[in-house]
């Protein structure tokens, strides 16, 4: 038997999530420990009701969920009863016995396994410590549990596996094709909680990755007006379909209340100098080599598991970029990387070389200066050993050999004060007298 445990501050989150899968038929509620009656004849909000009266008696604690998975070998065929047993045997051994718990059993993975949802919060408004309770608690109660039912003991294969597991991406919510709510709330809970996101529009960077969008509305509207927020569905296009979807509808995370706080505590956790680094080199290694089209550094970036999220106007001008890098879970505007990686110098990156690249295949090839502010031209532009203009963009290797070259353009380019010739002074002779 291998133990996963999660806490959280969310106890309607935990049943949200079970209960679903028993609308979805692929799990099923066991037992209502410590309630007064059993799980057939309790609707969802009696059953988070029986643990919310708890978690109210404590407003100090931050975690007052616990949510633990108990899973079985597949060669394992457990009666409910057995299942039962274990269930309220594991709670004993962790120190939970006596608190009021729901037991579901599901049956979407390739082996059998049990959720169990309960609270640590005690009559007496006192909190079960949860601190180090896997390898203090939870790992003793398993070996004693296997021992007791004679279950097959979890080698370190085993636990790596189910430890190890990671959720299944949420799904590109397609509107008419799926159940649109629990869709949307599929893709809500993966988001909202996994990547850092300072404002609306960071987090609206990651949603329409996935044909979602949060809107306040208008500010003329009453949404708006009054502080509501609420989610849409988007088509292939980009475009608002169906009907919108209130965020109080899904649970408390998802209303703006929650969002705004949640950007205060982002701002900080996307400090990160490590993470802006390795954005940064993406973009300037892209500009080394190959094609130099904002489509290409799009495809590049994506390659690399980052996002790259395009803002333009009516026109179709790129006015702004926001990079949503999927490895770390952290989305930054591009002027938070620093001015290079903004809309407006990607552009310029992107249209500077192809106007040098059309003025090459033209035949004309424009004259660098050799540097400094001579003839008294600032605008003059610096040539390095590498061939990178100082006002910023490459020369193509061709033009740098043909500006080097161009015999041309000595005259030209050489400095007045260079240029000149002394005059000799002629000498004075005096007449013999």
């Amino acid at each position: 038997m291998v133990a996963v445990i999660h806490q959280s501050s969310s106890l309607r989150n935990a049943l949200n999530y079970n209960e679903h899968k028993v609308k979805a038929g692929v799990a099923a509620c066991l037992e209502a420990g410590y309630y007064p009656v059993g799980p057939e004849d309790l609707n969802f909000y009696q059953k988070l009701r029986g643990l919310e009266m708890l978690a109210e008696l404590n407003q100090r604690t931050k975690h007052n969920c616990l949510h633990v998975s108990l899973n079985f070998d597949p060669s394992e065929k457990l009666s409910d009863e057995v299942l039962k047993s274990i269930a309220e045997a594991y709670l004993e051994k962790i120190g939970f016995g006596g608190q009021p718990y729901l037991l579901y059993k599901h049956e979407d993975a390739g082996h059998p396994h049990l959720h169990l949802v309960t609270t640590n919060i005690k009559a007496d408004g006192s909190a079960i410590r949860m601190n180090y309770l896997g390898k203090n608690k939870s790992e003793p109660a398993r070996k004693a549990i296997e021992q007791l039912f004679g279950l097959v003991q979890a080698d370190k294969r085993q636990q790596r596996q189910v430890l190890g597991a990671k959720p299944v991406n949420a799904a590109r919510v397609a509107y008419g094709k799926s159940a649109t709510k629990q869709a949307v709330s599929n893709v809500l809970v993966k988001v909202l909680k996994e990547y850092k996101y300072a404002s609306l529009a960071e987090l609206n960077a990651v949603l329409r990755q996935y044909n979602i969008v949060a809107d306040r509305g208008e500010e003329n509207s009453r949404v708006f007006r009054h502080g509501g927020l609420v989610y849409r569905v988007l088509d292939e296009e980009g475009n608002k379909v169906g009907v919108p979807i209130k965020a109080s509808l899904f649970f408390q995370d998802a209303t703006l209340k929650f969002l705004q706080e949640r950007f205060e505590v982002n701002k900080a956790a996307k400090d990160d100098p490590k993470v802006k680094t390795r954005l940064k080199n993406m973009v300037d290694r892209y500009f080394l080599n190959g094609d130099k089209s904002l489509d290409g550094l799009v495809a590049a970036l994506k390659s690399q598991s980052v996002d790259m999220v395009l803002r333009r106007n009516d026109e179709g001008l790129f006015y702004g970029v926001t990079y949503v890098d999927h490895q770390s879970k952290m989305v930054f505007n591009g002027s938070a990387l620093g001015k290079a990686y903004s809309a407006n110098a990607l552009r310029e990156r992107c249209l500077n070389m192809g106007a040098n690249e059309g003025k090459k295949q033209n035949g004309k090839v424009a004259r660098v200066g050799v540097g400094g502010y001579a003839n008294g031209n600032k605008e003059r532009q610096f040539l390095t050993e590498f061939g990178v203009r100082s006002g910023g963009g490459n020369i193509p290797a061709s033009g740098l050999v043909d500006v080097l070259f161009d015999t041309g353009s000595t005259h030209e380019g050489m400095d007045w004060e260079l240029k000149r010739t002394k005059k000799k002074k002629k000498k004075l002779r005096l007449s013999p007298g």
